[in-house]
């Protein structure tokens, strides 16, 4: 899939970076090209990317402190200026868009919601946002942001790629190294699907192309994305347990957002030599996914790489449903009953259906 990233605020800049870094890398050649959107300068300055300040009238380049009402409102502002920078960006090669955002923050939770919906308007192709969830340790405020900002961009993008910060962080892992391994497992991730086609090496017998990624995320609302890899033997006869394992383990152990484990519509590429990937294996792993997800929309394939590795990787699309999203949202809503008494509620939007637009 030929992908133009666009990051807003602190967390989705450094996100967008890593995406774009791991592709380039990799050789795939899926990123086309990617921007960086904040409303404090000292954000941008260290990104190795296009960038563009919003909100200068307003914040003078400081930022917007987590207000995600004021992000919303200088991202509408400053919209214009966002799309002329993305506009050379976006060729006819392009196949979708991906808005990356921290959703606890205020320029990416406030801003991200508005920059998806006028994509959207400008655009024939789809429109993806990968939003980053606040761990529990990240202030009540990062909480009640996501809440009210998860809502609006489920609503306005194709689909939400989810990734869960409480998920992905080790214990006893400074706060930036946490992160940066955040980035980097999460990069895997969405690199590999965005590459699933574009960059093979070897004949596969079923490749998975943008077509089955975009299908899958067709059912829209929220997703995640599961990573796992084992060593793989030189007869793919010695690999059916292999495969299967693999698979289980990118669904139980290494999704972007744990525990979402029934969905609307599932994608399973297994990676490596095509030599080496048992048919079999995959068949017996693309039926259990079915069975664990409950979806009779279940796509397989292959994505061959010269490597002695056997890797899974897993998209599900539509996954409202899954416990960790219930507890999140359960986590915001808390938050909210939290806050000391005389205080005006930032969250009223999210509780009341009609207010929840941040817009």
């Amino acid at each position: 899939m030929k992908a133009v990233l666009l990051g807003v605020g602190q967390a989705g800049g450094k996100l967008t970076t890593a995406l774009a870094e791991f592709d380039a890398d990799a050789g795939y050649g899926a990123v086309l090209d990617a921007l960086a959107v904040n409303t404090a300068s000292a954000d941008l300055n260290p990104l190795p990317l296009d960038t563009v300040l919003v909100g200068q009238s307003r914040v003078n380049g400081h930022g917007v402190g987590g207000d995600n009402e004021l992000g919303a409102e200088v991202m509408t502002e400053d919209a214009v200026e966002v799309l002329d920078a993305l506009a050379p960006k976006v060729n006819a090669a392009a196949e979708a868009l991906f808005v990356v955002a921290g959703l606890g923050g205020g320029t990416g939770s406030g801003g991200a919601p508005v920059l998806v919906r006028e994509l959207s308007r400008v655009y024939d192709i789809p429109v993806y946002a990968v939003g980053i969830l606040p761990g529990r340790d990240e202030g009540a405020m990062y909480q009640v942001n996501a809440g009210r900002s998860l809502k609006t961009l489920v609503r306005e993008a194709d689909a939400t790629l989810l990734l869960d910060n409480d998920a992905w962080r080790s214990s006893g892992e400074s706060v930036e190294g946490g992160y940066a391994a955040i980035n980097a497992s999460m990069a895997k991730r969405v690199g590999l699907l965005l590459a699933a086609g574009e960059s093979v090496e070897g004949v596969a017998e079923s490749v998975v192309d943008t077509s089955e990624v975009i299908n899958t995320l067709r059912a829209g609302g929220m997703a995640a994305a599961g990573f796992a890899s084992a060593p793989a033997a030189a007869d793919p006869e010695e690999n059916v347990t292999t495969v299967m394992s693999t698979v289980r383990s990118a669904v139980m152990t290494g999704m972007s957002l744990p525990n979402a484990t029934e969905a609307d519509a599932a994608l399973v590429a297994i990676a490596g030599d095509p030599e080496r990937i048992s048919r079999k294996g995959a068949e017996k792993a693309r039926k259990w996914l079915q069975e664990e997800t409950g979806s009779m929309q279940v796509r397989g394939g292959d994505f061959p790489l010269d490597s002695d590795q056997v890797a899974a990787l897993v998209l599900l699309g539509g996954v409202e449903r899954s416990r960790r999203v219930e507890e999140f949202l359960e986590r915001a809503r808390q938050a909210v009953r939290d806050e000391p008494e005389g205080q005006p509620d930032p969250a009223e939007a999210f509780q009341n259906d009609e207010l929840d637009d941040l817009l």
